[in-house]
């Protein structure tokens, strides 16, 4: 089984490269000149553009093919006084730029929308609200020229006092929204209130593909494995399996999960700096035989470098006479 690991948005090994830089709503309306301002928005999100460009080509460099994009590229994109703001045009030529790199050399690239972006709410200004900011995330993946393998990943949301009724809601709300926006989505269990067998389901009512977190796992678990939901979670994926055919297109893709760390016993949500090796490693032998391949998105407090670090890791292992080959800066081969 081949396994790619990725990291989140900001590099700690790439000096001058943060792609969320922004201005504030407030700084905003200080200025004199309302179309100056904007002007200046598209300046900082065609630097965010830029660094992003630098972060793939560092990741290239690495051999490290998955990486989850910041959610700020665009500053202010979706406020709502903003709303007449149209600022594709003017960012063509910088998204497309970023679109071919990641076409070129076969990227994995994805966004993680915000926690306030939930389909569950009960509340129809918040509904529409996370409506807006995917359609947001959606037209940058489409600005870039990139096809349905480029994801949005968010949770199912809060309960709301009934956990049940939230997740049918979230069922009903899930269908309204545009197929072009849904077909995007897949679905993560949380650290506190839907788990992984919850979320499941959820996902196989409205067919998207579901994002396992091993650690929300662990401290969220209800009462399943997660060994033992992986044949559902993995059937979840079969759209984009190597055999299965779109419009004539195949749609290759390998299932993703997510890892981190506990902080500390006082903080078991909270994440580490690192990646602990062993149960990471103990869960992908566990499966090593149901996949041919799998990415494993890091979220870590050190980013790209608790990626390298992990990969140091398994070189270890590999040392040590594990059925581990490393294969470069960010893949490995689970071996028979």
């Amino acid at each position: 089984m081949i396994v790619r690991f990725g990291y989140v948005a900001m590099s700690v090994e790439l000096e001058d490269s943060s792609p969320s830089k922004t201005m504030t709503m407030a700084s905003f309306s200080k200025l004199s000149d309302r179309e100056a301002g904007l002007r200046r928005l598209e300046r900082i999100a065609e630097q965010n553009l830029h660094n992003t460009l630098r972060l793939l080509k560092h990741n290239r460099y690495l051999g490290i093919q998955v990486y989850r994009m910041t959610s700020k590229l665009i500053p202010l994109a979706t406020h709502e006084q903003l709303q007449d703001w149209d600022p594709y045009p003017a960012l063509a030529n910088a998204f497309a730029e970023v679109g071919v790199f990641i076409r070129e050399h076969d990227m994995r690239v994805s966004f993680h929308p915000d926690h306030f972006t939930v389909l569950s709410t009960p509340r129809p200004e918040v509904f529409r609200n996370s409506v807006t900011d995917l359609n947001y995330h959606v037209r940058m993946l489409e600005a870039m020229g990139l096809d349905e393998r480029a994801l949005n990943n968010i949770h199912v949301g809060g309960s709301y006092g009934d956990k049940e009724t939230s997740g049918k809601r979230f069922v009903e709300q899930f269908k309204a929204i545009e197929p072009r926006i849904g077909k995007r989505i897949t679905l993560e269990n949380d650290d506190k209130t839907f788990t992984a067998a919850e979320t499941l389901s959820i996902a196989e009512e409205v067919g998207v593909p579901m994002v396992l977190d091993i650690h929300h796992h662990a401290v969220n678990p209800g009462n399943e494995r997660m060994e033992e939901l992986w044949p559902r979670i993995l059937a979840t994926w079969e759209r984009f399996d190597w055999n299965v055919r779109h419009t004539g297109t195949p749609l290759a893709l390998p299932p993703k999960i997510h890892v981190s760390s506990p902080k500390s016993d006082a903080d078991p949500r909270g994440h580490a700096d690192y990646i602990e090796l062993q149960p990471l490693f103990e869960f992908l032998a566990n499966i090593a035989g149901s996949t041919q391949a799998i990415d494993v998105m890091i979220e870590a407090k050190m980013k790209d470098g608790a990626l390298l670090k992990l990969m140091e890791d398994f070189r270890e292992l590999e040392a040590s006479g594990e059925a581990v080959r490393v294969i470069d800066g960010g893949s490995l081969e689970l071996l028979s």
